[in-house]
């Protein structure tokens, strides 16, 4: 008689622990839980196709102008600059609409002064933003992930102090990386295709193959104007984020561009743009990082000539 009540006991016991169980799994998934990449930005199908927003007010200005653009563009990915003068149901309304395309919006900022200790500030603050934006807000208004343009080579320091600002560039990039995982969120980095020219102070490794490890995903800046070129500059970066098990984006230009017409489709427009890229998506299609496209910016490819 004591064993069957004990078994009993442990019988309630055990449902009452299941219960509660299943009451908390539904409460975090409702408060925005991330269980998998479709679960907080819908299904984005088949290769990135996407662009930098970098003016932020046009979420409050022209919403759906941008995601009529996007749509009509074949965009599943916008990066989204952080702007804190834009209020917040701005950008929880923008996402909700661009998930109801299955557009992915992620999270945008970076300057070259990132690549410094002393901007760790910045850096904290960017990420503090985001971490109590996505805790407030709903699963289907949250950012997909974070996306960075730090490029400290155009800082001044990169020309008298190369080697203490890529480690002190490391350092960021580590802290960011680091602090994303705390928020399951993803992080992708901008990211010229010459970088491999550098290497990580007291190592043979190449700048661009220890970014590559760090994140989740890179943009490389192949910024020429033929398929051939794009890809010439962009293979070897191919190549080793595949070994890595990791994705690369290729990015182009439509902006007009001081360093010369070969930078960028401004002058060839748009339909010669779509012509080069689906040559380089063949050529790029046996490398198993390759993740499509991104094109810069929506601005400039917004106004481009057929």
């Amino acid at each position: 008689m004591q064993n069957k009540r004990g078994f009993h006991f442990i019988k309630i016991i055990s449902c009452l622990v299941l219960i509660a169980g299943v009451t908390f799994s539904s409460k975090t998934i409702a408060q925005g839980s991330v269980e998998s990449y479709e679960s907080i930005h819908g299904n984005v199908e088949g290769p990135i196709r996407a662009t930098w927003v970098w003016d932020t007010t046009q979420i409050e200005k022209n919403p759906q102008e941008v995601l009529k653009f996007a749509v009509d563009h074949d965009i599943n990915t916008i990066y989204l600059q952080i702007n804190r003068d834009v209020k917040i149901p701005y950008y929880t309304d923008f996402i909700r609409k661009a998930r109801a395309y299955n557009i992915a919006v992620d999270v945008m900022d970076g300057r070259a002064a990132w690549g410094l200790t002393e901007s760790r500030d910045q850096i904290a603050s960017f990420l503090d933003w985001i971490e109590a934006y996505q805790d407030s807000v709903e699963p289907n208004e949250k950012f997909a992930g974070i996306h960075l343009d730090i490029e400290p080579h155009v800082h001044p320091e990169w020309k008298t102090n190369q080697a203490s600002v890529i480690t002190q560039w490391q350092g960021n990039v580590q802290y960011i990386v680091d602090r994303a995982a705390l928020m399951n969120m993803p992080v992708a980095a901008d990211l010229p295709f010459w970088l491999d020219n550098y290497k990580i102070p007291g190592s043979t490794m190449a700048v661009s193959s220890w970014m590559i490890r760090q994140f989740d995903s890179i943009t490389i800046m192949a910024y020429r104007d033929t398929a051939a070129a794009i890809y010439n500059v962009a293979k070897d970066e191919l190549a080793e984020a595949s070994q890595l098990g990791k994705t690369i984006s290729i990015a182009v230009e439509t902006k007009q561009s001081k360093e010369g017409d070969f930078i960028t489709f401004y002058e060839e427009g748009s339909v010669y743009m779509e012509s080069q890229l689906e040559q380089v998506e063949k050529l790029a299609a046996e490398h198993s990082s390759f993740k499509g496209f991104s094109i810069h910016e929506y601005t400039s490819w917004k106004t481009l000539k057929e």
